[in-house]
């Protein structure tokens, strides 16, 4: 018999010892209301990355998917299986967020592997080759850059993935309409892992910019 990482159950037991107990109140009214959560967060599956964790977010305050590469794909109602487009499909038409903030990060192992098309697949599947491949124009203009370095390749297309999926946001009508009415408000962002820094789209321009140092 399968048991859970012994980290997972003693995790477990110093949340509820801790933190559910300090929010018992809360987690009981999200029980017996739902939740009204005022954000979606799409993110990238990287450990390092978790957007509660990033926003300091309390049980009920964000709506998250998470995938590779914290990437939207296009409005495409073809009957095939599409698990982000249902979760954007969920918080804007069900749960009506008033935003949606798409995050990436810093050292991405999803945008590396766009900006490394001949590598070997992981599996036949090669999933993740056809997951980036919503990128892969953008991939191949930065990869050919030689005036770049590697690192700075890489953080240009996280930040220029960002880009297209919020382009992408806006290819489905639900969040055209309700952006166009005021009612729904499209983020982008950027987190480097390693210095905690944050840096936020310029919705105008489509510069990255630390809020911190705004001013």
């Amino acid at each position: 018999m399968s048991h859970l990482p012994e980290r997972l159950l003693a995790g477990y037991h110093a949340f509820m010892g801790g933190r559910y107990s300090a929010e018992s109140e809360r987690y009981r009214t999200l029980a017996r209301n739902g939740q009204t959560p005022e954000t979606m967060v799409i993110a990238c599956c990287d450990s390092r990355a978790a957007p509660e964790t990033i926003f300091d977010s309390g049980p009920g305050e964000l709506f998250v998917v998470r995938n590779v590469a914290n990437l939207v794909p296009p409005y495409a109602p073809d009957g095939r299986h599409h698990s982000t487009s249902a979760a954007l499909e969920f918080a804007v038409q069900s749960l009506k967020v008033k935003h949606i903030v798409v995050l990436g990060h810093g050292r991405c192992g999803g945008i590396r592997a766009a900006l490394d098309p001949a590598a070997a697949p992981l599996s036949p599947g090669d999933f993740i080759g056809k997951w980036m491949g919503l990128v892969a124009p953008a991939a191949e203009a930065v990869a050919g850059n030689e005036m770049m370095t590697r690192g700075e390749r890489q953080t240009a297309l996280e930040r220029i993935s960002i880009r297209y999926s919020l382009a992408n946001l806006r290819s489905f009508p639900c969040i055209n309409i309700l952006e166009g009415k005021g009612k729904l408000s499209l983020h982008g962002a950027w987190f480097d892992i390693s210095t905690g820094e944050l840096w936020v789209m310029d919705p105008a321009t489509g510069d990255f910019r630390r809020p911190d140092r705004d001013g």
